[in-house]
């Protein structure tokens, strides 16, 4: 299981950090990332991270403004939000697979989300 915390409301420009605990899945064997997706829209990948941190991958619209990371050995994965726009608004959700993918169909499992609101 995946479980996120830290999303909220946030004004534009401003930062948030995104947390997800794994449980149930041997985690370093794994690929993580985050999607999103905001009402009336598809959803999006924002982010993927190999197993050792090797390998990043972003949209567009967020590089340079999100970081992912990871740390192994507590079984969490971050994504940290900064100079947020009303555009990222959304919920996030994060996601794992066995394989490195940044395909939404080839994920294995997802936690529940967290919503992130950014105001204008």
């Amino acid at each position: 299981q995946l479980a996120e915390s830290g999303g909220g409301l946030v004004q534009a420009g401003g930062s948030l950090r995104l947390s997800c605990i794994a449980s149930g899945l041997t985690f370093s064997t794994y690929s993580m990332g985050w999607v999103r997706q905001a009402p009336g829209k598809e959803r999006e990948f924002v982010a993927a991270i190999t197993r050792d941190s090797g390998w990043k991958y972003y949209l567009d619209a967020v590089k340079g403004r999100f970081t992912i990371s990871r740390d192994n050995a507590k079984k969490e994965t971050y994504l940290q939000m900064n100079d947020l726009k009303p555009d990222d608004t959304a919920i996030y959700y994060c996601v794992a697979a066995r394989i490195y993918t940044t395909e939404i169909d080839e994920l294995d499992w997802w936690g529940q989300g967290t919503q992130v609101t950014v105001s204008s």
